[in-house]
This record gives structure tokens, sequence and C-alpha cells, in this order.
């Protein structure tokens, strides 16, 4: 009799171990009904969705190793995965986000990215994902808004939806997300003016929010984002002057700008910053280029094209220590080309379409 007991008792163990080890069938569920929602046609990626426990060899699927629940999505339609290089092919799916990924609530990272085909919109339920660390949903075709209580996502370091159809605003409760490092919203539809408490994202690294609609003014509250390397606002519709304060951001190295109505003069601080990439071409920017270079300037590019820039090309641009590529060209410059470094390899389209420009590389004054 003791040894059926303790028969019983090991078997009971055993199963209760394997429960334990295995995903909760909540967490399968709602996995299965994810997947319901979505057609992958070539790579057979969820042919591995099968069995009980989606903690193991369920590609894309990572789970919490002490509590065994789904802690990570990873889909992604472009990767090095043996499953690409067999098919010879990148990824393609269709279908829609279903809400029932939000039952997945220990979730701490959603990568359902460069499929190019899944559409629909951004599930609501999502921002009440509260260990969601990470949404990655670039290269897709979802429409929709961002939704709008973003801001309850507090542990949010990565929102990336570049790529897609995404249409209405930048909701202002995004604002609150203090932990966010990485914003990409590029090539989407968003329209109306980038809040203006923008600057509350303090831990920001990279905020690119180009080819939209965006409009109104680039916010001077940017500059107290002390951790900003990469600003991209290109090709909207962005129109006022461009804060000085920018220029004097202690790591800002990227700031892209052009194609745009910004109006107003370059402010001097851009040309003595840490800034070595700047592009402000092809908008209304008035005024003259500041005389101002010197040893701090160092450009791995800088692009004034396509502007409405007066008088002669600064003599101290040769104090600078470094500039790889500059174009002046389509502007109402005038007077002679400075001689020597960065001018001796530069060609004649860095000039053409001034108003009276002369010297190397174009005719001679």
């Amino acid at each position: 009799m003791g040894s059926v007991v303790l028969f019983l008792t090991l078997t009971l163990l055993a199963v209760t171990s394997s429960t334990v080890k295995s995903c909760p069938p909540s967490d399968r569920a709602a996995l299965l009904a994810f997947k319901a929602a979505l057609h992958e046609p070539y790579l057979g990626i969820f042919n591995s969705w099968t069995g009980s426990d989606c903690c193991h060899n369920w590609y894309g699927v990572s789970c919490d190793p002490e509590t065994h629940r789904v802690a990570d999505i990873n889909l992604r339609g472009e990767s090095e995965d043996p499953i690409f290089e067999r098919a010879h092919r990148t990824g393609y799916m269709t279908g829609y986000i279903s809400p029932a990924i939000c039952k997945l609530t220990r979730l701490s990272s959603i990568t359902i990215a460069d499929w190019k085909g899944i559409s629909g919109e951004i599930p609501d339920c999502i921002t009440s994902l509260p260990f969601l660390r990470i949404l990655d949903l670039i290269g897709n075709k979802i429409s929709g808004d961002i939704p709008a209580d973003i801001g309850r996502l507090t542990r949010l370091t990565v929102l990336n939806v570049a790529d897609n159809f995404i249409s209405g605003t930048i909701p202002p409760s995004l604002t609150n997300i203090s932990s966010l490092m990485h914003l990409d919203l590029r090539n989407n539809k968003l329209w109306g003016e980038i809040p203006r408490n923008f600057g509350r994202l303090r831990m920001l690294s990279r905020a690119l929010l180009s080819r939209n609609q965006l409009s109104g003014q680039i916010p001077s509250s940017i500059s107290k984002i002390y951790r900003l390397a990469d600003l991209d606002l290109s090709l909207n519709s962005l129109s006022g002057p461009i804060p000085d304060s920018l220029g004097r951001m202690s790591v800002l190295g990227t700031l892209n700008l052009d194609g745009n109505k910004i109006s107003g003069t370059i402010p001097v601080s851009l040309l003595n910053s840490r800034i070595s990439n700047l592009n402000l071409s092809k908008n209304a920017i008035q005024g003259q280029i500041p005389d101002v270079f010197g040893p701090r300037s160092y450009f791995t590019a800088l692009d004034l094209a396509y502007n409405n820039l007066k008088g002669p090309i600064p003599k101290s641009i040769i104090s600078a220590s470094y500039i790889g590529h500059l174009d002046l060209s389509h502007n109402h410059l005038c007077g002679p080309i400075p001689a020597g470094s960065p001018f001796n390899h530069l060609e004649a389209s860095s000039f053409v379409y001034n108003d009276c420009l002369c010297g190397k590389p174009l005719k001679a004054c």
C-alpha cells in the first residue's frame, strides 16, 4: 500500500513539475489566437507552434525562466535565421495584430517587424501591458492612430512604428514615457504639431520623425533632452525658426531638418556645436551664412542647398577642422569661393545656381 502511495505521489509531482515548467494554458491560447489572425504563406514560421509548451521551440517566443509566462515575441521578416536562408527570401505576412496579444500580460517585448503586409490597427489594449519595454512594428501596412494612452507604458524604452500607414497626431501622453530611449515614427501619415513638451523625454537618444505631415514649429523644449544624439524631422511641413538652443546640446551629432518650410536665419550656435551632420536644405531660410566657423566646426556633411541665403561664403569656413560634404547650391550667394580646404576637393555641383559665385571650381572671378 505504501509503495502505491509513493508511486502516486511521485507521479503527481512529475506532472506538477512538467506543468510548472511549461507555459500556462492561457498564454498558449492567447498565442494561438494571435497566430490565427496572421497568414504567413512561404516560410512556415508558425509550423513550430504545436504542443502544449509554448515556452520551448515555438519560433520567436521566449518565456521568463522563473514564471514560465511568455515574455517576448520576436518575429522579424528580415533575418539571418536559417529558416530565411533556406527559403532564399525575406518574409511576407498578411493579416492583423489580434487584441489577443494583450492577454499575454507579462510581455516585455513585441517585435513584429518587416513583414510588409500586416495591416489593421495597433490594438488599443496594448497600452495595458505593464511590463512592455519594446514595441517594434516597423515595415508593415499598419494604419489607424497611435493609441491615445501610449503614455501608460511607463517602462517602454523602444517605440518603433516606422514605415507603416499610421495617421492621426502624436498623442500628448507620449511625453509621459520618461524611460523612452528610441522613438522612430518615420514614413507614416502623422499630422499636427510635435507636442510642445517633447523635452520631457529626457532619456531619448534618437528621435526620428521624418517623412510625415507634421506642422507647426520645432519645440524649443527638445534642447532639454541632454542625451539626444540624432534628431530627424526632415520631409515634413514644419515652419518657423530653428531654436537657437539646439546648437547648445551636448551630444546632438545629427540634425536633419531638410524638406520643411523653416524660415528665419541659421542660428550661430549650430556652426560651432557638436553637430557633425547638419542638413537644412530645401527650406525657406534667409540671411547670410554666419561667419563663425572655427576649430570646433567639424562636419561630415553640411547641406544648406535650396534656401534663400544671400551674401558671401564666410571666409572663416576654411578654419573649420573638417568639412567632408558641403552643398551651398540653389541659393542667392555671391562673391569669391574661398581657396583651400574644404573647397579644393568639392565639385561645381556644390555651388551652382547661386547669384554670382565665382572662383574654383566655378568660373574665375
